[in-house]
């Protein structure tokens, strides 16, 4: 259609009827008045045309932009797209991406593994990635990028590549303020809990942006408040010298969580060779999880199946958690001369973090008897600074960068075991589940990349070196240091096949660095049931990465497949052993090599002006050998495991949309057993006025209708000596309203053709 318009124009005057004809329709307004498109052709195509100004706010053009595009080593997400997640957080976004899964615990994984480097609009991120994408309002994303095999001017951090976070700012040259309010109807089902029996959900958020002359300022606040009810329902047993030590248990197993975030960024361009850019984002995040189970505790003998004794008691237990998260940000680029440019940046990560767990043993649910009462108070505050330069040269087809980075990360825990068995009595502190860890990274790079561009090929080409010296400090005494030197080779190959396909063949090496909750050797006792320890000799993961693609434009969509595959060494896993009869005890530990083997596929496409299909999957096979706890335990396992993202929109007349969306990660193994599986199904009814202003959206989230599929996944472990299995059951079945404001004005002026005799003959 645009190509017949093409021809039927006069040189210039037709340059803004192409862009309309490929749209197949658009409306346009000037002065108030609709002219249709045959007017206007008609009025254009028979005059002389001389050049007159007037502003765009005139002009109103209708079109669709792609949910997903490609750029040279990375997708892009348009985070508009995906409405069920539009009164969340980034996780709930992000999850609907092909390479995305989101466990029952909330754990993001891509392309099965956690290690993920996250960027905050381009800028890296030290934390955790759950921790910080969970202060993150979806409704404040432009887009997310996933770049799967990172060159060697990306920091080496995440085996599983980069997500870079997108926020929103202003339109070119105009003003954007943009609203949100949502609340949420009380739960259909509280699983007769006692303590957590009124789940509150409601968020609000506000993102603002101005550009005018030479800044660029863009600003947010979001509040996120999301309890959820819960139970869980786990069968545990140990063996030793004969006797089968049994302690299942069955509760309320709930979640009150609230996230509340601000950020503010300004761009001044002095002029067309200097820009200065800062930015600030600081969050807090909150969450008390209960676990009030009553445990039955049975002792048989193996030999003959007699019950020496058994009695029940109640645990009451509370693990609170809040973090406040900064990051701070300085930059500039500086156009040295005709294609050499410099950038620099200076960053600052700081997140405080301070958890409580408390609990309470009684000798039954009424609480009569107080048994043991025990503290866990924790601070574990990390400061990270980063400051990395860069210098670019580009000349014809080619183009070459190099950079060095200087990082420095420390983090301090403090982690305190108290305990009485009184109420009226005073704390003691119990010295073996006590202790002080001080972490020091300090990590030296620089890199060099080439890139060429041809007429159907592409490649690059780099090596980042990386030094590391780390330092462990427990309770004051030697420190345990570990240096390493890390070499980082990467390419990228691309070959263009035709306009709208090209396939690409891409090698990179990345890491998983290690964090004090992995390195801390003492034992933390946060459960009745269970241990936590670390282990300060733990290496970091070490993964290649190949990967061969395929991208396909379509007339009204895209597709893309790729097969991949990782060799990891010193997989770091968290495993289990027996601690005591009734204890089981988590370490972390390097578990020899992992492999993985896989394919992704990307599908997006419009069906006529209804149906927009969006289609992510991922299927790999696992495999997992080593030997664990000083090589006294063999392990050998291995699974396929694949995940499913889908969201159909349909757009009604009348500014409806009716979105489903679904994620479904499959049954995968670990180290000593496997993770079952988790669906969630999604339904939003979305209605936006005329003028764009103001939409309303009802959301059903975790559809279940009572036949207990959704929200629920169960984890199982086992060992020669030792079973456990555990059932989560997550609230289903919730549903959220929400209103939202947009308000964007442009103030732009472009020169268009303007007909002179056409209009004095009309």
């Amino acid at each position: 259609m645009a190509l017949t318009c093409f021809k039927e124009m006069k040189r210039s005057v037709g340059g803004i009827l192409v862009l309309l004809c490929s749209f197949n329709s658009f409306a346009q307004q000037i002065t108030g008045q609709q002219v249709s498109r045959d007017s206007l052709l008609k009025k254009q195509l028979y005059a002389d045309t001389v050049p007159q100004q007037v502003s765009l706010s005139d002009i109103v053009i209708k079109g669709k932009k792609a949910p997903v595009s490609f750029k040279l080593d990375r997708q892009v997400f348009r985070a508009a797209e995906y409405a069920n997640a539009s009164n969340g957080n980034a996780i709930e976004l992000i999850k609907n991406l092909p390479s995305v899964a989101v466990n029952g615990q909330g754990e993001i994984s891509v392309r099965g593994s956690s290690s993920i480097q996250v960027l905050l609009n381009g800028r890296p991120v030290q934390g955790d990635p759950g921790f910080v994408l969970a202060q993150l309002s979806a409704a404040s994303i432009e887009s997310v990028e996933y770049i799967s095999s990172p060159g060697a001017a990306f920091d080496a951090e995440g085996k599983s590549g980069i997500l870079n976070i997108i926020t929103k700012n202003a339109p070119e040259k105009g003003l954007m303020v943009q609203a949100n309010l949502m609340g949420g109807a009380p739960p259909f089902n509280d699983f007769g809990n006692l303590r957590y029996t009124s789940p509150q959900r409601y968020s609000s958020e506000l993102s603002m942006g101005y550009q005018k002359g030479k800044w660029d300022i863009s600003s947010g606040f979001n509040y996120i408040r999301n309890d959820m009810a819960g139970f869980r329902e786990g069968d545990v047993y140990t063996v030793s010298s004969l006797v089968k030590t049994a302690f299942p248990s069955t509760g309320e197993r709930s979640f009150k969580r609230y996230a509340v975030g601000g950020r503010l960024a300004a761009a001044f361009q002095q002029n067309e060779k200097n820009r200065y850019e800062i930015g600030l984002y600081r969050g807090k995040k909150y969450q008390s999880r209960v676990a009030d189970l009553v445990y039955s505790n049975s002792r048989i003998s193996i030999l003959n199946g007699t019950n020496f004794s058994s009695f029940d008691y109640f645990n009451e237990n509370t693990a609170a958690k809040e973090g406040v998260f900064t990051l701070a940000s300085m930059g500039s680029q500086h156009l040295i001369s005709k294609g050499i440019e410099f950038s620099q940046s200076l960053q600052y990560e700081g997140a405080d973090l301070e958890s409580l767990t408390s609990n309470y043993n009684f000798s039954d649910r009424s609480k009569s008897l107080l048994l043991q009462e025990t503290s866990n108070p924790s601070s574990n505050p990390l400061h990270a600074f980063r400051w990395k330069a860069d210098l670019i040269r580009k000349k014809g087809n080619m183009s070459w960068q190099t950079g060095i980075q200087l990082r420095n990360d420390q983090q301090q825990g403090d982690f305190l075991y108290l305990y009485r068995d009184r109420a009226n009595e005073p704390f003691s502190t119990d010295p073996f589940f006590s202790s002080d860890l001080n972490l020091r990274n300090n990590i030296q790079a620089g890199y060099f990349q080439y890139a060429h561009q041809g007429e159907k090929w592409l490649w690059q080409a780099g090596l980042r070196a990386e030094h590391m010296n780390r330092k462990i400090v427990i309770r004051q005494g030697n420190p345990q240091t570990l240096n390493l030197l890390n070499l980082f080779p990467s390419y990228l190959l691309r070959y263009k096949l035709s306009d709208d396909a090209l396939i690409k063949n891409s090698f990179t090496r990345r890491i998983k660095r290690t964090n004090n909750f992995e390195l801390n050797p003492l034992p933390e006792r946060e459960h009745s049931e269970t241990l936590e320890q670390g282990d300060p000799n733990l290496l970091p993961e070490l993964t290649a990465i190949w990967e061969l693609g395929w991208e396909q434009k379509l007339r009204t969509g895209n597709i893309s497949l790729s097969l991949y595959h990782q060799r990891i060494k010193n997989p770091i896993q968290r495993v289990n052993k027996v601690f005591n009869d009734t204890i089981l005890n988590r370490v972390f530990t390097n578990a020899g090599l992992a492999l993985q083997t896989g394919a992704e596929l990307g599908f997006n496409y419009r069906v006529g002006k209804v149906w927009q299909i969006m289609l992510g999957g991922n299927i790999y096979r696992y495999d997992i050998k080593g030997d664990i706890f000083n090589g006294t335990t063999a392990v050998d396992n291995n699974s396929w495991v694949f995940s499913i993202n889908t969201t159909q929109t349909f757009n009604f007349q009348s500014n409806w949309a009716l979105q489903f969306g679904m994620n479904y990660l499959s049954i995968r193994a670990t180290a000593q057993g496997e993770d079952g599986a988790f669906f969630t199904p999604n339904l939003s009814l979305r209605k936006t006025t005329q003028d764009n202003r103001w939409n309303f959206q009802l959301q059903w989230l975790f559809m279940d209708a009572g036949l207990g599929i959704s929200n629920i996944q169960r984890i199982t472990t086992r060992g020669s000596n030792f079973y456990t299995t555990t059932n989560y059951v997550y609230e289903p079945d919730q549903l959220q309203f929400s209103v939202g404001f947009n308000l964007t004005r442009k103030n732009r002026k472009i020169v268009i053709p303007q007909s002179e005799m056409a209009e004095k003959e009309f």
